[in-house]
């Protein structure tokens, strides 16, 4: 090949490529753009920095840091194993644990449970309403993304309004990160949190029976007992349609 034509050639193949960028760089405006405005300009996308102060990894074992493990024993006969994370949001963390060694949850209701969606409790008054004497705490947001078993702070639309209602996630919602205080994860027990009772809020709803922390090794309560049969009665008999 002569150096003419290799330089004829080389100079289309650049006017190409230089074709081919300006369609890329203004293709996610060109959508919203209308024909003859003024040229598409390049848009600024600040690059994503993934954090390195929050470590993601859940310690699965509940026998290590027991001081970070939450038990919650559910009328529906399950145990819930919950690893609490201080490093995600120590001062929710904080908050959780007294309220749990005052008694605060014993007997609670799961109050508004969505079905693919989500569990929420913490709310003595069982109306979603409700909360604890204690003040609001500060938004403690982070990076951690809200996954199947993830037991974030609810709130209002104020940010800084999360107090003692709390909810368990049945599936992953991104949508939810940046946006509620992720808190803690399930690391065993989800099977009880699947068997919750559904509705805003459900007809016969699921209570926590009582909640503990792993170092103060409270024992599980009696689980409950199963429903009685139904006593037989003469007219049965006489009325029974069997052979």
């Amino acid at each position: 090949m002569s150096s003419t034509g290799g330089s004829l050639m080389l100079s289309r193949f650049l006017i190409t490529m230089a074709a081919s960028t300006v369609l890329l760089a203004g293709a996610p405006a060109l959508a919203q753009g209308a024909p003859g405005k003024d040229p598409v300009k390049p848009i600024k996308v600040d690059r994503v920095v993934s954090s390195q102060a929050v470590q993601y990894a859940v310690d699965m074992d509940p026998t290590h840091d027991p001081e970070n493990v939450l038990y919650l024993d559910l009328s529906n006969g399950g145990r819930v194993t919950i690893r609490l994370k201080p490093d995600w949001a120590p001062h929710h963390v904080e908050r959780i644990k007294q309220l749990v060694r005052e008694g605060f949850y014993d007997g609670i209701i799961f109050h508004r449970v969505i079905d693919g969606f989500m569990a929420q409790t913490g709310d003595p008054t069982g109306t979603g309403q409700g909360g604890s004497k204690l003040p609001d705490l500060k938004a403690e947001f982070n990076d951690v993304p809200h996954l199947r078993g993830t037991v974030s702070m609810a709130r209002t639309d104020e940010p800084d309004s999360a107090n003692s209602q709390f909810f368990i996630v049945f599936y992953p919602r991104m949508g939810l990160d940046h946006k509620y205080t992720n808190f803690a994860r399930v690391i065993g027990g989800m099977d009880a949190v699947d068997a919750i009772v559904r509705g805003e809020p459900p007809a016969n709803p699921t209570r926590i029976v009582q909640a503990s922390i792993g170092a103060d090794n409270k024992p599980r309560p009696a689980p409950p007992a199963p429903a009685a049969a139904p006593a037989i009665t003469a007219d049965m008999l006489s009325n029974s349609r069997s052979n």
